[in-house]
């Protein structure tokens, strides 16, 4: 099934962690999504932990979440960039109140923590934001990807390629089908590394294996 018309907001800042940027945009773009990537509203383009740069269509203050049937939020320190920000904060909320997905992966989960949208849910993420998801009601699992309704999120770059597969499938299931209940939790195990949990690199050190 195609994501035609299938309309995805990426948000972006400096520092993104490279890999959590790039890769769900072209990914959701191969399945046919309309991928927008928003900005702060500072800059043009902005730069990866690697320099690597990401050009914007619009700042999150020109968008709503009318416009958009999902928000991808990537890791990195982007999202402490983004949080400084309350039309990027606006916007992940309203998002999600409007039963839209809502994703992160890596540190992308103190987006969701700051908008509110891990409250009640189980959620996953880059080890050391744990205190942070499980401070604002959310219920940390240690897997590659959880899904618990229109919340979905994942670890580190590692966990990637189950992530991706979560956004496209839902997205499928939830909105380019036209049918389907995203309001049932679900905590699905969509990977098999344990080191995605303790390392944003995804790599496992000699004195973890």
């Amino acid at each position: 099934m195609s994501l035609n018309g299938v309309r995805v907001a990426l948000l972006i800042e400096d520092e993104y962690q490279i890999l959590e940027g790039w890769y769900p945009l072209l990914r959701l773009q191969e399945a046919g999504a309309d991928v927008k990537v928003i900005g702060s509203g500072t800059k043009d383009s902005y730069d990866s932990k690697e320099h690597y740069p990401m050009p914007v269509d619009a700042s999150a203050a020109e968008v709503s979440a009318e416009d958009f049937d999902a928000v991808i939020v990537p890791g990195g320190f982007a999202p402490d960039n983004m949080r400084l920000h309350p039309e990027m904060v606006d916007l992940v909320r309203d998002i999600n109140q409007a039963g839209k997905l809502t994703a992160a992966i890596c540190h992308g989960g103190w987006m969701l923590v700051s908008a509110g949208a891990v409250k009640g849910r189980k959620a996953t993420g880059y080890l050391p934001i744990k205190d942070d998801v499980v401070n604002a009601g959310g219920e940390w699992l240690d897997q590659a990807v959880v899904e618990d309704g229109n919340v979905i999120t994942a670890r580190t770059p590692v966990d990637l390629p189950p992530f991706a597969a979560a956004l496209v499938s839902y997205l499928e299931r939830n909105v380019a089908s036209g049918t389907g209940d995203s309001s049932a939790p679900r905590a699905v195990e969509l990977g098999r590394d344990s080191a995605g949990s303790r390392y944003e690199t995804g790599a496992e050190t000699a004195a973890a294996r």
